[in-house]
């Protein structure tokens, strides 16, 4: 996927939904902007090579606190598409409040956030593989409305990218039969989806917002749990502090593993997309959890 450095020169050069092409010869593409890595994977694979995905989160930042430049602002009604999630950013929300409501495309319906923790909607429906390919199968809707002439194409992509999330939710389905621990207890609130979708039931140490901070009391109801049901696993993620879930760890005997929310990739991620990093959870989940 592009890097932030290409991202940023396609979105200088945006006018007028298309991107600029490469040289004279070559017609230019829609653009379609993405508002973080999850979105931006999806838009990319349905995408193909009819049009260029902007991504609006760089590589390694956390997606809950992006802050948009004026210019990408500014750039935001040229786009054929802005693809987010409401809620889930509010400087974005924020700035498609101006926008036509043509511009932007809110993909929380097609996901069903269903899931709270503490008051608050889960937003990481993506870790949910199922919730995801029905985002993926609304996403090519919309885009084959706007741009009908390459609509089989999204519809073709779409489906084939379905069909490889439907065999990740087979994979742990079946990776997760045997799991002797049920609770999963995790650094922030981001896998309420996962959890429900594969008989977890979890426990975050924080909030949805990886920047909320537990009280004492919090983490210590939290030790009292994973003690009385045996945890012996502490989930950290790699865009979060360590530390909260390395005290817990060492107060209860437990371990440190890795889950990833998959919120971005970068060069230290246990895969080199969604479907690599979901398979790598997996294996911490499989072995985190006791899983036969």
């Amino acid at each position: 996927w592009r890097s932030v450095a290409a991202g940023l020169a396609v979105l200088a050069g945006l006018s007028a939904c298309v991107v600029p092409p490469d040289d004279a010869e070559s017609p230019g593409k829609p653009a379609v902007m993405a508002a973080f890595y999850p979105l931006e994977y999806l838009t990319t694979r349905i995408a193909g090579s009819d049009l260029a995905v902007i991504p609006l989160t760089k590589p390694g930042a956390e997606p809950h606190d992006v802050e948009l430049t004026p210019r990408a602002v500014a750039d935001l009604p040229k786009a054929l598409l802005v693809v987010y999630a409401k809620g889930f950013q509010p400087a974005l929300d924020d700035a498609l409040v101006a926008q036509p409501a043509t511009v932007a495309f809110d993909v929380t319906p097609a996901a069903r956030l269903t899931t709270t923790s503490s008051g608050a909607t889960d937003p990481h429906f993506w870790l949910d593989p199922m919730r995801y390919a029905d985002v993926a199968t609304a996403l090519a809707a919309r885009l084959a409305g706007l741009d009908p002439a390459h609509a089989a194409g999204y519809a073709s992509r779409a489906k084939a990218l379905v069909a490889e999330l439907s065999a990740l939710n087979g994979k742990w389905l079946s990776g997760t039969k045997g799991c002797r621990v049920k609770d999963l207890v995790t650094s922030h609130a981001a896998f309420g989806y996962l959890a429900a979708a594969y008989g977890f039931t979890q426990v975050p140490i924080a909030g949805v917002s990886p920047d909320a901070e537990p009280s004492a009391a919090d983490l210590a109801r939290v030790a009292g749990l994973a003690r009385s049901a045996a945890v012996t696993t502490i989930y950290t993620e790699p865009l979060v502090d360590p530390k909260l879930a390395a005290t817990l760890a060492s107060s209860t005997g437990a371990k440190v593993a890795t889950l990833d929310p998959v919120e971005g990739i970068t060069s230290t991620s246990a895969g080199s997309d969604y479907l690599g990093v979901m398979t790598a959870n997996l294996a911490a989940v499989r072995a985190g959890q006791r899983c036969l």
